[in-house]
């Protein structure tokens, strides 16, 4: 049984099941919320690598076990290794992470993510880049990063900065929620299916034994709808959105937000506003950069730099905002983070440049994506 790629243990913290040509992993620490953990990212990786090279396998399902699909990457971990004094821990889980999500953007087969459920931070890492995501009743999109001190990363920075105008500067900037409906509506989804239908969806797929994505879409569309989108929707603010998050720096964006807030009493507007406000102020401004530079990346270039961006956030000697984040809304859970510097003003230009920079210490080396080969047409266009 050793030999086999796809044997598992009942502990193990990814299911694998075989149905015809289709490989269903289920991610398996529902307590953890599935949390994305180093296990769980190696073994990841080692499937979907394996299910490449297999002619057999023509279709990849990925799903998570109870409520969340996945709720981030296990931060908590990579924090006990730094403050144990091994930041390059935490490096090699992130290096194995962004690997990953480089393997799934520029994937030889199709992906069906099945989203019913929690889907943040690193869960957005390995489900978004797909070339299926199918979002539901269920679904709660967000990536928080910025009130943990650390910034939209795997790769967020090339999809958020794809979203419609400046849609992916405000979700990235402040962690807003999105459901179903409007994870259909900006892109992150490509379809909406009710979650009574899930199971009826898996069996059409795996019968329809096919590699072919117009098979595969036509396949989901059978099962899909297009939900209403609430009377609320963050969807719905598209102008106000690319009016302020168009801006060039983070106190203009803010600027912009309080000048519309003193027009008119609008709760979304203050609450934007909060958001940003409660943000680590080194994050904010590491995020907007990244995403903007995102525009101009392909994948590959994007997963690079958030490496090195990672990396210096770790070393944690510009700013340690990122453990200061995790113990505030993580650990002691008092939910009042001292930020360090604690306003924009005095996060200067230099400060945010030494991110974007290669790391200067010993044996440390930007992150090597490996070489891929038959990368179909829909991901040629991601590189």
């Amino acid at each position: 049984m050793a030999s086999n790629p796809y044997s598992f243990g009942e502990t193990d913290q990814v299911l694998v099941e075989e149905k015809s040509s289709a490989r269903i992993f289920t991610l398996n620490r529902p307590k953890q919320l599935n949390a994305v953990s180093f296990q769980m990212v190696s073994r990841l990786l080692d499937l979907f690598l394996a299910c490449e090279e297999d002619p057999s396998v023509k279709l990849i399902i990925l799903k998570g076990k109870g409520r969340a699909f996945s709720a981030g990457g296990d931060v908590t971990a990579v924090v006990r290794d730094i403050t144990q004094g091994n930041w390059r821990l935490g490096a090699n889980f992130f290096g194995r992470e962004f690997i990953l999500n480089y393997v799934m953007a520029t994937y030889s087969k199709p992906q069906v993510s099945i989203l019913n459920g929690i889907v943040m931070g690193g869960g957005a890492g390995v489900s978004i880049h797909g070339s299926f995501r199918v979002a539901t009743e269920n679904s709660l999109f967000a990536m928080p990063e910025t009130a943990l001190g650390l910034f939209p990363d795997v790769g967020a920075s090339y999809f958020l900065s794809r979203l419609p105008g400046f849609f992916g500067e405000y979700v990235g900037l402040t962690g807003a929620r999105l459901d179903g409906a409007e994870m259909l509506a900006c892109g992150l989804a490509t379809h909406f299916v009710p979650s009574n239908k899930i199971s009826l969806l898996e069996d059409a797929l795996c019968k329809a034994d096919s590699n072919d994505p117009a098979v595969i879409s036509a396949t989901i569309s059978e099962l899909s709808l297009v939900p209403n989108l609430k009377e609320k929707s963050d969807c719905h603010r598209l102008n106000i959105i690319n009016k302020c998050f168009s801006r060039r720096t983070v106190e203009e964006i803010i600027s912009a937000l309080e000048r519309e807030a003193a027009d008119k009493e609008d709760e979304w507007i203050s609450s934007t506003i909060q958001s940003l406000k409660k943000a680590s102020p080194t994050s904010l401004k590491i995020s907007l950069r990244s995403i903007r530079e995102g525009r101009l990346q392909g994948i590959g270039k994007c997963l690079v730099r958030e490496y090195r961006m990672v990396c210096t956030v770790m070393r944690g000697e510009i700013s340690k905002d990122f453990f200061e984040g995790c113990r505030a809304i993580l650990l002691d859970k008092d939910k009042n983070p001292k930020w360090e510097p604690s306003r924009l003003e005095q996060v200067t230009e230099d400060m945010v440049d030494c991110y974007f920079s290669k790391i200067n210490e010993e044996g440390w080396e930007d992150l090597d994506l490996p070489r891929r080969s038959n990368i179909p047409p829909c991901a040629i266009a991601k590189l």
